[in-house]
């Protein structure tokens, strides 16, 4: 058996038995893991609730020899951030952390693979609304941006996805992957405002003086034209995205 130590953030968790306890996490070096906790459901338990969604922990294993489904056996953790803290108590903060997790969950669909770029995308997410110094609105739809670019999803925002002459363009449209000109422009493609690819382009971008500045309207546009985006390529509706709440 190889024992192995990464840091890692905590997606979803399921019961395993009477006592035992399935994390999977995304991890720093190693990818997307399930591991096996075990006993961490009994009232005894001194680090059952470090294995929670939301938290950042420092996780030491045993590779999946050691149980008999083949999973990785947790052998220790600690809490590097407790990021629930701070999104537990606010609903819009809560749901947005949510979608951000189930959206992670989704695209490391491999385990085992690498995916440093998801793990520092993931971690940057959480912060943010953990502190609560920017509307969760903007910080999770600037994660699904990024993290769709880290799939090859990204959408085309300042050039036509089909021809890719230089923008700005009129209209958006999901299944062309993005932004489109007049000439490319297909059937049931929607026509956004300027201040709405500004946003889009703001938000792919790090750009938050920008973004920060954008008003509703646009917000809720944007909102709407990532998630349409996001579940096309996913191919299905994320649970938690529904009930993040938008302005």
């Amino acid at each position: 058996m190889t024992l192995w130590r990464d840091t890692g953030v905590v997606l979803r968790v399921h019961k395993l038995g009477e006592a035992d306890r399935i994390a999977t996490l995304l991890t720093r070096r190693r990818g997307k893991v399930r591991a096996v906790a075990k006993g961490v459901r009994r009232t005894r338990s001194r680090w059952g609730a470090r294995l929670e969604p939301f938290n950042h922990v420092d996780v030491q294993c045993w590779t999946g020899q050691a149980h008999r489904n083949g999973l990785d056996v947790v052998t220790q953790a600690q809490t590097v951030d407790a990021f629930g803290a701070g999104l537990v108590g606010d609903y819009p903060r809560y749901t947005a952390g949510c979608a951000v997790l189930e959206t992670t969950d989704r695209l490391a669909a491999e385990e085992g693979e690498p995916a440093l770029r998801l793990y520092l995308l993931v971690v940057g997410a959480l912060r943010a609304l953990a502190a609560g110094e920017r509307d969760p609105h903007l910080v999770l739809d600037a994660f699904l941006l990024r993290a769709m670019g880290y799939a090859g999803w990204a959408p085309a925002i300042t050039e036509c996805a089909r021809c890719a002459q230089p923008g700005p363009h009129p209209s958006f449209n999901v299944a062309a992957g993005g932004a489109v000109c007049g000439p490319c422009r297909p059937s049931g493609s929607v026509s956004p405002s300027p201040e709405t690819f500004r946003l889009l382009d703001a938000l792919l971008h790090g750009d938050w003086p920008v973004a920060d500045a954008a008003g509703a309207p646009a917000r809720r546009d944007t909102s709407g034209l990532v998630a349409a985006h996001l579940q096309w390529h996913l191919e299905r509706q994320l649970r938690s995205l529904p009930l993040v709440e938008r302005g």
